[in-house]
C-alpha cells in the first residue's frame, strides 16, 4: 500500500531560523534550495521515503492549531528534546509513551507550527 501522506510544506517566517532549528532538532541538515519563486528547506529525506520542506507563504502562515506533523528522531528523543529551546521553540509536552507506537514529544518550532517529535 502506499503511504497515505507522501509530502508535507512546513510554513515559516524566517526560512534560515527555521532552517538552523530543524537541523538542531533533527541532527542533520536541512538544505537551503533556491528556485525563481522563492526559497525553500528541504528536510533531510532518503530514496522511497516522505520528504518535506519548510517554505515562506503570504497565504500560510505558522499556527500551533491544524494537522500535527510527527517528525522521527529515531532513538535520539532526549537529545531532540533538548535542542528545541536554545534554538528558538518551545516544549509543549515532554517525550511521553504512546502506547505500542513509542513516545512522542510535542513541540512549537521557532516560527509557531505545533509538531511532534516521534522515536519508537
Amino acid at each position: 500500500m502506499a503511504h497515505q501522506i507522501v509530502w508535507c510544506d512546513i510554513p515559516v517566517t524566517d526560512l534560515d531560523r527555521a532552517i538552523r532549528f530543524y537541523s538542531a532538532v533533527l541532527r542533520a541538515p536541512v538544505r537551503k534550495e533556491k528556485f525563481p519563486e522563492g526559497s525553500i528547506g528541504l528536510l533531510p529525506f532518503g530514496e522511497g521515503e516522505i520528504g518535506g520542506c519548510l517554505y515562506l507563504s503570504d497565504e500560510n502562515r505558522p499556527s500551533p492549531n491544524g494537522p500535527r506533523i510527527y517528525l522521527n528522531v529515531q532513538g535520539r528523543m532526549d537529545e531532540a528534546v533538548a535542542a528545541v529551546r536554545p534554538n528558538g521553540g518551545k516544549v509543549v509536552k515532554p517525550s511521553h509513551p504512546i502506547g505500542p507506537y513509542g513516545f512522542r514529544a510535542i513541540i512549537d518550532d521557532s516560527e509557531g507550527n505545533r509538531v511532534a517529535l516521534h522515536s519508537p
